[in-house]
């Protein structure tokens, strides 16, 4: 089992910046990839960013290319999204991911466990 804590979510105005932390325990990471995506009100939800645990590869979706950066922290077992140039667009619940096998890191569907989400609210 793998348990996932987010946290930083929070609001800010636009061309601000955010940093969210996600915590994970309950397993090792090295054969895993973890991912953020986001939601909200009344959408899909959609892929963020995504890291390979064990080289650190690094994927992006086109709107936040740029703009966010996916990190890890191997001592802290944690994943982090720092995030630059808010826009309101960005307005969204983030959720952490787990995916155990990642043959494609842009889809949810290859993700295995969750966090609970922290809301992140950007101001015009």
């Amino acid at each position: 089992q793998v348990q996932l804590v987010e946290s930083g979510g929070g609001l800010v105005q636009a061309g601000g910046s955010l940093r969210l932390s996600c915590a994970a325990s309950g397993r090792t990471f090295s054969s895993y990839a973890m991912g953020w995506f986001r939601q909200a009100p009344g959408k899909e939800r959609e892929f963020v960013a995504a890291i390979r645990w064990s080289d650190g590869s690094t994927y992006y979706a086109d709107s936040v290319k740029g703009r966010f950066t996916i990190s890890r922290d191997n001592a802290e077992n944690t994943v982090y999204l720092q995030m630059n140039k808010l826009k309101p667009e960005d307005t969204a619940v983030y959720y952490c991911a787990v995916s155990r096998t990642g043959p494609n890191l842009y889809y949810r569907w290859y993700y295995d466990y969750w966090g609970q989400g922290t809301q992140v609210t950007v101001s015009s």
